[in-house]
């Protein structure tokens, strides 16, 4: 039966140092490099040329309020792509109150033309499924149409990769809903890979995905999740059957591994995604 793909995200010092990266997943998934504001351009880039050397292809995070001047951002994009072979990035609004320089929304980065003039080929950018904190539902619309018209005049092939939720029914009708305000861009869901539930309670608290979270424990199963973990198939299942229906605007599953990227390689083995 097929399954729906999934990619991945690691963190810059699992990218340059872990020793359980050698094919530990299958040749060309993709594999996001986090960046949160505190590792150098230089490890990121020696992170992602580790991840592109072991036959990964690495999608480094570019987050638009940590970046601070035009210069800046032009060489690290220059070094991702000429030394580690980059053609395929994320670029997100980063979630900072404060831009830390002259960029504080994603579509200034993307206007710069850098990554066109350095050939990206692929750009995944930031969807929020049940809202963010930080904007109201109508300027999220809003951000992706003009990021649906980048992709319209550009040569870069956007896709939608969303922040990680519980509530599937939910996620299924924001992803099919965009079309009806012209976005047709192919949408990757967020989703937690197997962890403890308050592993996941952390992450949700931070990441802003608190209403999602308590979704989940108000189920008829709360209380065995709480005691057994999170068993992740009870979101991915009716994702991956509206995704392989053919009519859908979801074309896989990101994989955010908070109970660590072994044991959600594991149960993405197990169900058939890789």
């Amino acid at each position: 039966m097929t399954k729906i793909a999934a990619s991945i995200e690691i963190s810059p010092k699992q990218a340059v140092e872990s020793p359980d990266l050698e094919g530990l997943f299958p040749s060309g998934t993709r594999v996001y490099i986090t960046d949160v504001g505190t590792d150098t351009a230089e490890t990121l880039t020696a992170g992602a040329k580790r991840v592109g050397d072991m036959g990964y292809t690495a999608v480094p995070h570019f987050a638009s309020r940590r970046l601070t001047t035009k210069e800046a951002l032009e060489t690290r994009i220059k070094m991702m792509t000429q030394e580690a072979g980059v053609t395929d990035v994320l670029v997100i609004g980063g979630g900072l109150e404060k831009e830390a320089g002259e960029f504080d929304a994603t579509m200034k980065v993307l206007e710069t033309g850098y990554f066109d003039k350095y050939g990206v080929k692929h750009m995944g950018v930031a969807g929020h499924p049940e809202g963010s904190p930080d904007f109201s539902d109508e300027v999220a619309i809003e951000a992706l149409k003009m990021k649906q018209g980048f992709n319209n005049r550009s040569d870069i092939e956007l896709r939608i990769v969303t922040q990680f939720g519980f509530d599937a029914d939910k996620f299924i009708n924001w992803a099919n809903g965009l079309s009806a305000h012209g976005i047709d861009l192919p949408v990757h869901l967020g989703v937690a890979g197997p962890a403890k539930i308050t592993t996941l309670i952390k992450f949700a608290a931070m990441c802003g995905v608190g209403n999602s979270l308590s979704f989940l424990k108000k189920r008829g199963g709360a209380i065995m999740t709480m005691a057994a973990g999170f068993d992740p198939d009870e979101i991915v299942n009716p994702i991956e059957e509206n995704a392989l229906s053919g009519n859908s605007a979801i074309k896989q599953i990101h994989v955010f591994p908070f109970g660590g990227m072994k044991k959600s390689t594991e149960w993405l083995k197990e169900r058939g995604s890789w």
